[in-house]
């Protein structure tokens, strides 16, 4: 035989010497929640090890996450009101806003400190956007409320605006809004290819979602791969800084295809449910925790993206170091 690969498997050494893709603490982000009006943090249920943060365990949990030497956080807000345009997302007193305020202070030259800019949350429909008289999601009225919510948030030092909620324009308005008030230097991330899945369910959970009916007019169908590629360009035409593929785990193949195409960085969410389902696993024994979790992120790493949403962050950065 002229071709023997297991060679160079033969030992740790070269194994490790030869790997084609490594993690590194500084690629991993960490999606954190902070709930308005709670004293101290409160267990998700359905995501194992996570927490809708008080403003104290938040601020502990962000200088664990900046000595570990992950590269930033995402904040997600979970307020006590909401109502039918999100107003909570705009006041600069909301609790996304407020969370953000603390981030910066505390670990602000340490960690980049990004924010989810979508009205989910914070109405009480659940909906991504504001809605029209007939029920559905008003593409070109949200659009409004993002510009007002990308200033609130750039207002309140965010390092990097996350604009995940899928209306179409969401990036050039965005944009339009910062570059005019002076923010020219603020990012923005494009949840370019956002998929309507089933593996957000926990994520419901966490923010204590409102949603009535699903996502299903604006957020992309599981069964197509090449209007990914579409979304993306339009996102990097429009100005995005970054763009995102989510879910990860089960859309591998449209990070491929993005990270192939993309002329800035790609990066990758591995959502509630892709968490979920390793920590469920590996409870019943049926699996090996640790080696789930590195290989579920080396596997998103492998397809192409440069950086990857986790709510193994933490844990998987002190692993590494």
């Amino acid at each position: 035989m002229i071709e023997r690969p297991r060679r160079l498997r033969a030992t740790p050494a070269l194994r490790r010497l030869t790997a084609e893709t490594r993690l590194h603490p500084a690629e991993l982000i960490l999606p954190m929640f902070v709930r308005e009006g709670t004293r101290e943090a409160a267990p998700i249920s359905s995501m194992p090890g996570v927490v809708q943060h008080s403003l104290d365990s938040f601020r502990a949990a962000l200088n664990e996450a900046a000595e570990l030497g992950i590269g930033g956080v995402m904040l997600f807000g979970v307020p006590e009101g909401k109502d039918a345009i999100g107003s909570g997302a705009t006041d600069p007193n909301g609790i996304l806003n407020v969370a953000t305020r603390t981030a910066i202070a505390e670990v602000g030259d340490a960690l980049v400190v990004q924010t989810d800019l979508c009205l989910d949350e914070f109405t009480d429909h659940g909906h991504c956007g504001v809605l029209a008289a007939d029920g559905s999601v008003d593409n070109d009225a949200s659009l409004l409320r993002y510009r007002d919510m990308a200033l609130a948030q750039a207002e309140a030092g965010s390092h990097l605006l996350g604009l995940s909620g899928m209306m179409d324009g969401q990036v050039a308005a965005v944009r339009d809004a910062l570059d005019g008030a002076g923010f020219e230097g603020t990012p923005t991330l494009g949840y370019a290819a956002k998929y309507a899945s089933a593996f957000y369910g926990p994520f419901r959970e966490a923010v204590q979602s409102s949603l009535v009916g699903d996502r299903r007019s604006y957020q992309m169908d599981p069964a197509n791969r090449r209007e990914g590629s579409r979304e993306i360009d339009l996102d990097v035409l429009e100005g995005a800084d970054v763009v995102m593929v989510k879910p990860a785990m089960s859309y591998l193949d449209v990070l491929a295809d993005a990270a192939d195409r993309s002329p800035v960085p790609v990066w990758a969410y591995q959502v509630s449910g892709e968490y979920a389902m390793i920590e469920a696993a590996a409870a019943n024994g049926w699996i090996d925790r640790r080696r789930a979790v590195e290989e579920s992120v080396l596997s998103i790493r492998r397809a192409g993206a440069d950086a990857v949403l986790t709510y193994f962050a933490v844990e998987l950065a002190g692993w590494l170091r």
